[in-house]
């Protein structure tokens, strides 16, 4: 099968979310973006005491995380991806990372329903761009996979991936099954697969990041 090919590009594309009637509405990182992150502080604090400019170290780990996210959804969609704006070290830690995707999806085949998909909640009024969202072949559950890479989840992720399930929810798909795989980009930073039951507790923390957003903007005004 003829495969397309595409680019992947180290500047992150911007998307813009719009409701039916024209509104520009935030997108889930941006609502979460006021959530403290404390793992973060304490992440610097500790690079800054020795002797480490942390924004070196987190631009290099942000090219592996980008070009891994990338390497594995280009895979679920069967295209061709272009890797030459990374280097030899970036590519090669991003290729252990599709190494354990694919060791995952031995045992989880999935046919693809919506993947990179940008949604927009009218009820809600905010948007988000899902990684993927499949039917399991061997079940028949439809799932939505979220991937991460790196040491930990963090509860970010959670309330985010349960906001991208009431997406796909309001624009008519039921939601079987909400999944997080967290991807190390390297050996020691492991794999792990956690499946979130628990969606309205995520959802309530999600609908007060809403709110709380739309009040400081109307501060601002």
């Amino acid at each position: 099968m003829e495969t397309q090919e595409t680019k992947v590009k180290k500047a992150r594309i911007h998307t813009v979310y719009k409701t039916q009637d024209g509104g520009r509405v935030p997108s889930v990182t941006t609502i979460l973006g006021i959530l403290a992150k404390p793992a973060l502080i304490e992440w610097a604090w500790k690079l800054g005491t020795e002797g480490i400019d942390y924004k070196q170290v987190r631009d290099q780990a942000g090219d592996v995380g980008s070009l891994a996210h990338y390497l594995i959804l280009c895979d679920i969609k069967g295209e061709k991806p272009d890797t030459s704006e990374y280097s030899a070290k970036v590519i090669d830690k991003a290729e252990t990372c599709l190494l354990k995707y694919w060791e995952w999806r031995k045992t989880n085949p999935i046919r693809p329903i919506m993947v990179e998909e940008a949604l927009v909640s009218e009820q809600y009024r905010y948007g988000g761009t899902l990684d993927c969202f499949a039917e399991r072949e061997d079940t028949g559950e439809f799932v939505l996979i979220d991937f991460k890479t790196g040491k930990a989840i963090y509860e970010e992720a959670i309330i985010q991936v349960v906001s991208y399930a009431h997406l796909i929810k309001e624009n008519g798909y039921d939601v079987n099954t909400v999944k997080i795989l967290r991807i190390g980009r390297d050996v020691n930073e492991g794999f792990e697969e956690r499946t979130i039951y628990d969606f309205e507790t995520g959802w309530q923390i999600f609908l007060r990041c809403l709110d709380i957003y739309n009040l400081k903007k109307v501060l601002k005004s």
